[in-house]
């Protein structure tokens, strides 16, 4: 049976594998400044963890706003719910929020699915077999196709799957974003080979797209993925890039040392820009000395 009480914050844990982040922004600032002139609204959702333990189900910004404020208890609700029940309550008290991040869809879509199918209700009124996409999408009004999509990005990289979030962190373009279509390409990839275009994304600052992360998939496919074939993709000009400063090869390895041709174009890259930095310092002594001799005279 469902009671109301009050928990002291330090009994309550989150949500195994909660998949909403609580951001320490100006939102939750917000909150706590809401809660400390008016005081919590809405009691926090539990349940029972053990003998004297409680876990979060629906509230997590709400328990952080409230340590902000260094309050201790918390009004709550303790549910008897099952793991699967715990999910599906979770997911659908959050899935709403003003502001979702890609990642935090999709794993919410995953857990709800995986609880639906725990359930066994994954059957339609006739009693037929029923994807658990299609519940999921019809539930929160998006496709079941969106769903499969949102649930691919699930298997990306922590930073690749970053790219997809800063879609909807950040308003301007002042961080690499990834759309959806090419990073759902991408997570076909194993973590090595996405690794790889990471790292490449980050070398040539810019991310791929669409058809340029088909072409990565079937070089995946034969094998053939590597950085320099990577390179080759990622510098094709999508058309909303700025043009490149370039270079006469010829020219710039008629002055490199020998030996530094056989190394990696990396690593013949942060030579050069070392090489630089060193002439700028030496620019600067010079310039420097040329004062000093002024003011001797």
């Amino acid at each position: 049976m469902d009671y109301s009480t009050k928990i002291k914050l330090n009994l309550i844990d989150n949500f195994k594998n909660h998949p909403f982040k609580v951001e320490n922004d100006d939102s939750l600032k917000e909150l706590a400044k809401s809660i400390k002139q008016n005081g919590l609204l809405n009691p926090v959702i539990v349940r029972k963890k053990g003998a004297s333990r409680y876990e979060m189900i629906s509230g997590h910004r709400r328990k952080t706003a409230m340590e902000l404020l260094d309050i201790e208890e918390i009004d709550a609700i303790v549910k008897e719910l099952t793991d699967d029940e715990a999910v599906i309550y979770m997911v659908d008290s959050n899935i709403y929020r003003e502001k979702i991040l890609p990642s935090e869809k999709a794993f919410a879509y995953k857990m709800k699915m995986n609880a639906i199918k725990h359930q066994g209700k994954n059957t339609s009124d006739t009693g037929s077999p029923k994807l658990s996409s299609e519940i999921v999408g019809k539930i929160y009004g998006d496709g079941s196709t969106n769903v499969k999509k949102y649930i691919r990005l699930t298997f990306l990289i922590p930073e690749l799957l970053d790219l997809v979030d800063n879609t909807v962190k950040y308003n301007k373009r002042t961080f690499l974003t990834m759309g959806i279509k090419p990073a759902v390409e991408l997570s076909y990839l194993t973590k090595e080979e996405q690794k790889l275009v990471y790292a490449s994304i980050v070398y040539e600052d810019l991310t791929p797209s669409h058809a340029q992360t088909i072409k990565i998939r079937e070089l995946s496919k034969n094998k053939l993925l590597n950085y320099d074939s990577l390179e080759e993709i990622l510098s094709q000009n999508k058309g909303n890039q700025n043009d490149k400063i370039s270079f006469n090869k010829d020219k710039i390895e008629s002055v490199l040392p020998r030996d530094l041709l056989k190394r990696d174009k990396r690593y013949i890259e942060q030579y050069i820009i070392n090489a630089i930095i060193k002439y700028k310092e030496l620019e600067k002594e010079k310039n420097n000395n040329v004062d000093l001799n002024c003011l001797k005279i």
